[in-house]
């Protein structure tokens, strides 16, 4: 599939026609914008847009109203080829805070990411299905990237309650030691599976737990159905996902507004 034609499929069906996810939240089309709303622990923002110059500071206005209303700080989540251009200092102009650009890139889920990569020596891929192993991967994510994993917790807790069949988390372990962690979503009737999370804690790098859990969810994404996989990519994993067989499709920048 050629470039234009797949990033046209990446924005119909994990943006535009994206469906919740999780359990509490909702995803509503408010004229050309689709947002999903939930608590505050889960994710609430902007997934997709199609404006003009004429009608964008409307829009961002009508996002601002609706998310501070209900107390929710809220990702606007915009991506380098939406409309219209300079719609990034638009936000930066109504109060949004962008954080780092990512690229996003995806790869064949049978692809060569999938076939070797097994975790060093001493170390076991361990499903995540319950409280104390959700405990584990926010360890990890709070090491791996320094932020709080609190609202990240939850949502997962909520997700593999209500919905197991749409995401999987899982967890390295050098004996009882949390060493690396990730998740993969699997939206249904959609050809995409999304990595997200995957992190490493920092004495441990270097070492191919990284790649280890690419190749791991990789091979769960494929038997499940799902044809492609995609990543929001730091520029840490760029070039090891570029190694796995991951092309660039886009970038994309989080804008946060706090109420």
């Amino acid at each position: 599939m050629d470039h234009d034609t797949l990033l046209a499929l990446f924005d119909r069906q994990t943006r535009r026609d994206a469906r919740p996810d999780a359990p509490d939240s909702t995803v509503q089309r408010v004229g050309d914008v689709v947002r999903q709303t939930g608590p505050a622990h889960g994710w609430n923002g902007v997934l997709w847009s199609d404006l003009d110059a004429a009608r964008a500071d409307g829009a961002i206005a009508e996002q601002v109203r609706h998310f501070t209303a209900l107390g929710r700080a809220f990702e606007w989540k915009l991506y380098a080829h939406d409309r219209p251009a300079g719609l990034g200092e638009r936000l930066r102009a109504a109060g949004f805070v962008a954080g780092p650009e990512e690229a996003v890139m995806v790869a064949e889920a049978a692809g060569p990411g999938a076939t070797g990569s097994p975790p060093p020596e001493g170390v076991e891929l361990r499903a995540v299905t319950d409280e104390a192993g959700v405990a584990l991967v926010t360890e990890v994510h709070e090491r791996a990237f320094g932020t709080d994993a609190t609202h990240l917790g939850r949502r997962l807790l909520d997700q593999l309650a209500a919905r197991p069949q749409t995401v999987v988390a899982v967890v390295a372990l050098a004996g009882d030691r949390p060493v690396g962690s990730a998740r993969l979503e699997l939206p249904p009737g959609t050809v995409f599976a999304g990595l997200w999370g995957g992190g490493t804690v920092p004495e441990w790098r270097g070492r191919g737990i990284y790649r280890a859990l690419v190749a791991h969810r990789a091979r769960l994404a494929a038997e499940r159905g799902h044809r492609y996989l995609q990543v929001d990519a730091s520029g840490m994993s760029r070039p090891i996902l570029r190694r796995l067989g991951f092309t660039p499709l886009s970038t994309t920048t989080p804008y946060v507004y706090e109420p």
